[in-house]
């Protein structure tokens, strides 16, 4: 990303709002906000198998593990206003296990880009399922949309919930629901 570049576009779209970029509050805020949008959207720059670093390791299981509760923050791609909000990610290790800020870090991989919060469940679960050679793969988000809650419909208490199960997840009902019982 050319900093100095969206530094000019933040100073220009400040000048449309019919601000002056040069009034002591907003002369560093074109500079601060290429920088923002550089960490916010890093994920453009990173592969899962990048943030993996290797923590991929070998241990002959086949048990449910979970990791739920990462935090995750987003923009969405049709208003770029934040989401925020909470993944749960369960899969059954046939092989391999990863190392479990990895996840943590798999999550942040894809949710720093411009997402819809359908696609970035979707791109966790493939991730996870590849990655560690599952057998079967769950990942749930739940996240309030700032696109929703200050402009628009204007509700604020809403959360949406997307789900995204693979394998045995997907195959056998009683893993899913052991899956969906855990992470509650």
């Amino acid at each position: 990303m050319n900093k100095d570049r969206v530094a000019e576009l933040i100073r220009q779209l400040l000048v449309e709002l019919g601000e002056n970029p040069e009034r002591e509050g907003l002369v560093d805020t074109p500079r601060r906000t290429a920088e923002g949008y550089a960490f916010l959207t890093k994920g453009y720059q990173q592969t899962a198998k990048e943030v993996l670093n290797n923590a991929v390791f070998e241990a002959h299981l086949n048990h449910m593990i979970i990791v739920k509760e990462i935090e995750l923050y987003s923009l969405c791609e049709h208003h770029i206003l934040p989401f925020y909000g909470k993944c749960h990610v369960g899969y059954i290790a046939k092989d391999k296990v990863l190392g479990v800020s990895k996840i943590a870090r798999i999550v942040d991989c894809f949710a720093r880009r411009l997402q819809i919060q359908e696609r970035l469940t979707e791109q966790v679960a493939q991730a996870i399922m590849k990655e560690a050679d599952a057998e079967g793969v769950g990942v749930v988000i739940e996240a309030r949309h700032l696109c929703m809650m200050m402009r628009g419909v204007q509700k604020q208490n809403s959360v949406m919930t997307t789900s995204v199960v693979l394998g045995s997840f997907r195959d056998e009902p009683a893993t899913r629901q052991e899956f969906m019982a855990l992470i509650k």
